[in-house]
């Protein structure tokens, strides 16, 4: 963006911010106290990330402040459907298919600021960007993401150059899954899940239910072992999937290991180290004729350390607003916030209507009003034509929307997962 000059971050005065984090009066914070950005250099509405959240709300905040007075910061030149990895990795759905080119979504109107950011300085209202330069707001809404980590894992990502391996989280893996599925001769197929926070929680035991039909289809299930080994204590958060989950785990007769954690992937020898949670240094080799890796994850480094985040690295946001619990100017939406919430593009959605109207009455002075409740769905593939549509809130308690029983397994869910979800991302959500 050739405009952006390294000017001063005086959108607003620094001092508006140094409250207590307690106060809670909007009135008093002076919110359109400062003098208007100047062209290019500031803008009403900063975004940092163009990921779901972040072209959802720049798409809101433009018809909110106007054309030209929002701007998103987003390196990345193509923007992902990433539940749709699930079924690209089960051979259902081309990779193509979740891609488009990142200028494609960006609303029109919004500026596209194709660069990093490398540091946040809320109290001065700016961030700074890979180039050295820096960019100033009146409100931010930081929408960031998650980070993936697969050099946490000894062995990875190089593994990946071996056959046998793969992982639906990511653009440059997704299609090995697929490879290995079809590979598979007999053995141990095992799927993980790590001992941190993820997108998706739900994805990385759905791509086994996949490679259990594709097994079956292919004449080779009676050849394969399939195994779950997580790292959680439990095979899903909400009793009711859970209950069904099990069921089918049963019926099937999948093997699931919990409180294990892949630590090494020695890939020219097809085996997976796991420790046991349970047994601290005590670990477990498996051999492997199909490995999927779900990897472990954390906020994006920008933000650990920095004045918005908690201790963890997560955008520490209040929970019901998604307004910044220190800077009343600056908002979080997604994957990189504190939210306790499982993080997906559903529970993208529950917010970016909630945020749309904090910022709002933020914007007249007046208090948030509108309360995000922690909704998010996991649509539970469980097959090529099954899906669980697990709806629930922050109390892990069932939130349906429709006057059924989702815990079973459904052909329509399962079309509205692979189908009609993305038209709805594509064409709505993201406008």
């Amino acid at each position: 963006m050739s405009a952006i000059g390294a000017v001063s971050c005086s959108c607003l005065h620094p001092g508006v911010w140094l409250l207590k984090p307690g106060m809670q009066k909007m009135s008093s914070l002076g919110l359109h106290t400062a003098a208007r950005c100047a062209a290019k250099d500031c803008y009403e509405v900063l975004v940092l990330g163009g990921g779901a959240g972040g072209i959802a709300m720049s798409a809101r905040m433009k018809r909110k402040v106007g054309a030209g007075n929002v701007a998103v910061v987003e390196p990345s030149k193509t923007h992902y459907y990433q539940p749709l990895w699930t079924l690209v990795g089960g051979g259902a759905k081309p990779l193509a298919a979740s891609a488009r080119p990142m200028g494609s979504v960006m609303p029109k109107g919004v500026e596209w600021i194709r660069s990093q950011v490398t540091a946040l300085d809320p109290d001065n209202n700016c961030v700074w960007l890979g180039n050295g330069i820096k960019v100033s707001y009146k409100y931010l809404i930081i929408a960031l993401g998650i980070s993936l980590h697969y050099e946490k894992i000894k062995g990875l990502p190089e593994g990946f150059n071996h056959p046998k391996i793969g992982s639906n989280y990511s653009a440059q893996t997704v299609e090995k899954t697929w490879k290995a599925l079809q590979d598979f001769k007999e053995g141990n197929a095992i799927f993980t899940f790590p001992n941190t926070p993820v997108k998706c929680a739900g994805a990385p035991q759905k791509i086994m239910y996949l490679a259990d039909a594709y097994f079956r289809k292919t004449g080779k299930r009676s050849k394969a072992n399939i195994m779950f080994n997580t790292s959680l204590g439990v095979i899903f958060a909400v009793k009711k999937y859970a209950d069904a989950l099990l069921e089918i785990i049963k019926e099937r007769n999948l093997t699931v290991n919990y409180k294990r954690n892949l630590i090494e992937v020695r890939a020219d020898k097809q085996e997976a180290v796991f420790e046991n949670l349970d047994k601290p240094g005590v670990t477990e080799v498996h051999q492997y004729e199909m490995l999927h890796v779900t990897p472990p994850m954390g906020p994006p480094a920008v933000l650990i350390n920095s004045p918005v985040s908690d201790e963890s690295g997560w955008v520490d946001v209040n929970k019901e607003t998604l307004q910044h619990k220190r800077y009343p100017n600056v908002f979080g939406i997604g994957d990189c916030t504190n939210l306790p919430t499982s993080k997906t593009a559903a529970a993208v959605a529950a917010q970016s209507g909630v945020l749309d109207k904090t910022i709002s009455l933020v914007m007249k002075n007046e208090l948030p009003v509108k309360k995000y409740d922690g909704y998010t769905s996991c649509p539970l593939v469980t097959g090529y034509n099954k899906v669980i549509l697990a709806e629930f809130d922050y109390s892990a308690q069932p939130l349906e929307t429709f006057p059924i029983d989702q815990s079973k397994e459904r052909t329509t869910m399962y079309h509205m997962k692979a189908d009609m979800m993305p038209l709805l991302y594509w064409n709505a959500l993201l406008k």
